[in-house]
């Protein structure tokens, strides 16, 4: 299977910076966001993601999603009613990820899976615009076995959008359309939204997303009157609230019914709702709502969720007994970062990105890349799921969009955005520009940023520095966090820049559940103790490791493994453990674990 063909010609076609192959642009908007976006997230066709991630990002594609069997995923749509309630969902998510994918990779056989499914899909609406799996008399309500039509309809809405932007086909992009007038012919005129949804209504009000969406990209008011009327409805009786209860500082555990992955889906449709509109107070809910998950209900390993709500403050349960940390959860969790890194360049959304994806998204990957986890605990088994499950469909959505946050570009500025080594391309002011990353992660804290341009543009560079890069070394200063910066000026072609920054172990201390514990970090990665990695551990729990000491790496090739002190119940004085990031562990099936029981 050939593979990156337009992710090389871009970088390697130097110095005359000619295009050997067309890169697969979305189609442009019609409608801007009246708030404007701070930051664009790199092109897919535009920016090659190597190393750890890297091999993570392929892996979804080659082992998921271009294997994945498309039938079940239909067949709820072409014999009526579904086996599932919520069989519809799947088959939309898996669009919008290997669209993507394939954006990203240019593969031609992924993209010759995709187009018949979509026909398929297409070819099952009905006259009226229902693109559904439930039978006539047992739509847009809560039917018993039937009360997620409208989120269906949304993630159907989601995936053919993906696909009409980066293919142009006006079937997909008709399809839509109609699903969006039944959508306007049924609520409000016979009912409201909420009596179509679980969950408060947020499950049907999520379709809120793809409705601002129909519009940016039709410049139909229609669907921007009907966004607004979603928005409303919140407020109705018995409603979910959202907006104003986020306003009115209150939790996101104390906001609708606390159910995380809904909620999530209707914050990120808020927040485009705030970009086109202009309105800052949705704005502000979503923020809101972002400030108090990192304060009160992330885990260091960038998830959230307790049997798939939003628990108490610091209610963070490590166990596979309390449902923690929905995958879907942390799908959405990254996506809706992605919308607020764009509308800020705040670099603090770039760090959950970051943290999600090498830590809780990776985890619940099965390194293969081909299964995935329903929920992934931070100490005891992995249970990868070969089913058709809501996060078996949502896992891989995240991992197709993580090469569009390695690289940003602003006004005139370039952000280098990850550590892997990497390359992008980008056109400013007509100039096209090159960057490469030839990078020693994570290893290694050093790398050389080159240049290649036509000699005409003229741009600032800026590094972000997470806490634990800090500090990061740039012709002879050194930056702490947030974004590390070369001013404006023209650049040389074959210009570099090296930088060296902090890639080093880290002990992090206990909090609330887990006082007396000690969890371990190297960069980005959360570590764990893994029993199939050491062999005469019987369990992680019974490991009483010497918080005095970071972890430090064992070996220089290979897979990552790193080195801490411990003592176990047969041990008199401190013996080495392994320990392997979250992301790796219990990838064998063995016992692991994250928070271990600390000496000091």
């Amino acid at each position: 299977m050939k593979r990156f063909p337009r992710q090389l010609a871009l970088f390697l076609c130097i110095p005359a910076l000619g295009v050997l192959a067309v890169p697969v642009s979305p189609l442009p908007y019609k409608v801007a966001f009246v708030i404007p976006d701070a930051v664009q997230l790199s092109e897919l066709s535009r920016v090659r993601v190597d190393g750890w991630l890297g091999n993570r990002i392929d892996a979804n594609e080659k082992s998921r999603l271009l294997v994945v069997d498309t039938v079940p995923l239909l067949a709820g749509y072409i014999k009526k009613p579904g086996e599932q309630e919520w069989i519809g969902e799947h088959v939309g998510k898996w669009i919008d990820a290997a669209t993507l994918a394939w954006a990203y990779s240019g593969d031609a056989e992924l993209r010759a899976k995709i187009d018949p499914v979509v026909e398929q899909l297409i070819s099952t609406q009905e006259p009226d615009g229902y693109l559904g799996t439930y039978a006539p008399d047992q739509r847009f309500g809560l039917y018993k076995g039937a009360d997620w039509d409208v989120w269906s309809h949304a993630y159907n809405m989601i995936g053919l959008l993906t696909y009409y932007r980066y293919t142009g086909n006006e079937h997909a992009l008709a399809a839509v359309r109609k699903m969006g007038d039944l959508l306007i012919a049924t609520f409000p005129a016979k009912k409201s939204i909420l009596s179509a949804g679980t969950h408060v209504g947020m499950a049907a009000t999520s379709v809120l997303e793809p409705v601002v969406e129909l519009y940016r990209v039709t410049g139909d008011e229609r669907y921007l009157d009907f966004a607004r009327y979603i928005v409303k409805s919140y407020d109705e009786p018995g409603g979910p609230a959202i907006v104003r209860s986020l306003l009115a500082g209150k939790g996101v555990d104390q906001t609708a019914n606390g159910k995380a992955y809904e909620m999530l889906a209707n914050l990120m449709g808020i927040c485009d709702m705030a970009r086109v509109t202009g309105d800052r107070d949705l704005l502000l809910a979503v923020t809101n709502a972002w400030s108090d998950i990192v304060r009160n209900r992330l885990y260091p390993t960038g998830a959230a969720s307790m049997f798939e709500h939003f628990p108490r403050d610091h209610v963070l349960p490590n166990s596979a007994a309390d449902d923690i940390c929905e995958t879907c959860v942390t799908t959405t969790w990254i996506q809706l970062n992605l919308k607020l890194l764009e509308v800020t360049g705040k670099p603090e959304y770039a760090n959950e990105i970051e943290r999600s994806l090498y830590n809780h998204l990776a985890a619940a990957q099965n390194p293969k890349g081909d299964d995935w986890c329903y929920y992934t605990p931070l100490e005891g088994l992995k249970k990868y799921d070969k089913g058709i499950t809501c996060c078996h469909s949502s896992g891989p959505r995240a991992m197709a969009l993580a090469p569009t946050a390695a690289y940003l570009q602003g006004d005139h500025v370039l952000y280098v955005d990850t550590f892997e080594t990497s390359h992008a391309s980008f056109s400013v002011d007509g100039h096209e520009v090159a960057l490469g990353l030839d990078s020693g992660f994570p290893r290694q804290g050093g790398a050389t940023l080159t240049i290649r341009s036509d000699g005409g543009a003229f741009f600032a560079l800026r590094i972000r520095v997470p806490d634990w890069a800090a500090p990061l070394h740039i012709n002879g200063r050194d930056y702490g966090a947030g974004w590390a910066e070369i001013p404006e000026r023209g650049w040389k072609d074959g210009e570099q820049v090296r930088f060296t920054y902090n890639l080093s172990g880290r002990v992090i201390p206990g909090e609330y559940a887990n006082f007396s514990r000690a969890a371990f970090g190297w960069g980005p990665f959360i570590l764990a103790a893994d029993i199939s990695r050491n062999g005469k551990m019987e369990s992680p729990e019974s490991l009483l490791m010497d918080s005095r000491f970071a972890p430090t790496i064992a070996d220089a090739s290979g897979d990552l493994q790193f080195s801490a002190r411990a003592r176990g119940p047969w041990d008199k004085d401190d013996v080495p453990v392994s320990l392997v990031p979250f992301a790796d562990a219990g990838s064998s099936g063995g016992r692991y674990s994250v928070w271990l029981r600390a000496a000091n």
